[in-house]
């Protein structure tokens, strides 16, 4: 019995199609991505939903950035309209960060993320992730307090930040009281 909702993105066949079309083995992706070999396995059955940090892992284990990943798991309806109820959300299980891709497929590598992260909340992500994409934060409403390597800022409603060009570790933190909600552009650099 599968322990995603039907609402939520199914990532594990993506992440098995990669995998194999790679024609890596689990220890191989486990070995790359330092996620374990039985985790990688009940995310592709679908027994588990990865966090943002493993998932987030995964992709880079692929040279893709999560975004790429969750759009590529996503069913293009085509054409240049992505309708509200097409757009897919995923949900990290242990924070409860909501990520919505909000843009519809790019050839130019664009892609607009919305994130609801809540309150007392924190995600981090690994500094090897970065620099597959060039990103800005536009924060929509709350307080994110954004650390982009030794530099924190701390963001309210209307303030965007440009991360820099160095990959470095980064967090996101909604220190409260309310959800950081924020908007996040990306443009995937191509090989």
């Amino acid at each position: 019995m599968s322990t995603i909702a039907e609402n939520e993105l199914r990532l594990g066949d993506r992440i098995r199609s990669e995998r194999m079309r790679r024609q890596w083995s689990l220890a191989e992706l486990a070995e790359r991505s330092g996620v374990s070999r039985a985790m990688l396995s009940k995310i592709e059955r679908d027994e588990a939903s990865p966090t943002a940090e493993l998932l987030v892992r995964i992709a880079a284990a692929f040279g893709m950035t999560l975004s790429s990943l969750i759009a590529l798991a996503e069913i293009s309806a085509g054409g240049q309209v992505l309708r509200a109820e097409e757009q897919r959300r995923w949900t990290d299980p242990a924070t409860g960060y909501i990520r919505r891709h909000v843009s519809p497929p790019s050839p130019e590598g664009l892609e607009l993320i919305h994130v609801r992260l809540p309150p007392g909340e924190m995600v981090n992500f690994p500094a090897d992730v970065y620099g597959l994409s060039t990103e800005v934060i536009w924060v929509l409403s709350g307080r994110l307090k954004f650390t982009d390597g030794d530099n924190t800022v701390d963001m309210l409603a209307g303030d965007s930040y440009r991360m820099g060009a160095t990959p470095v570790p980064r967090r996101y933190h909604a220190p409260g009281p309310e959800p950081a909600v924020y908007l996040v552009a990306l443009v995937s650099k191509r090989g």
